[in-house]
């Protein structure tokens, strides 16, 4: 599939597959080297401090190379995040909004937005 429905498509096996069922080896799949590489270094660490972490796509649309996402996130602090200790403590619902560039079927940017405010909020962190 190509095109925007393709494109559309592409983000979603990004949700599913390397976010919501924690497999890592798909983003050289969807992601050019460069991004997948990123990708790698901002996950690796966030599903460390949050092991139970959910995206849910609630929205995407998508012209021409690129597809703009709204996302809403869960996770349990389970482990240490931007030096704080596991709190124990539930984020729900948090949205975040990604811009995300595409070449050849491929991911190769993404810009976004999370709002770390509800979810420092939701963990009871004053970071």
């Amino acid at each position: 599939m190509s095109g925007p429905e393709g494109n559309k498509a592409l983000i979603h096996r990004l949700v599913d597959e390397v976010v919501n069922e924690r497999d890592p080896t798909a983003i050289d799949e969807l992601a050019e080297s460069e991004f997948a590489e990123t990708a790698r270094r901002w996950i690796g660490p966030f599903r460390d401090a949050f092991p139970d972490f959910r995206m849910e796509v609630v929205e995407l649309i998508a012209e021409g190379d690129s597809v703009a996402a709204h996302f809403h996130c869960s996770g349990t602090h389970l482990g240490e995040w931007r030096g704080v200790a596991p709190t124990g403590r539930r984020f729900e619902d948090v949205d975040e909004i990604y811009l995300f560039k595409l070449r050849d079927g491929k991911i190769r940017a993404a810009l976004g937005l999370e709002d770390n405010g509800k979810r420092t909020r939701q963990l009871g962190l004053e970071l």
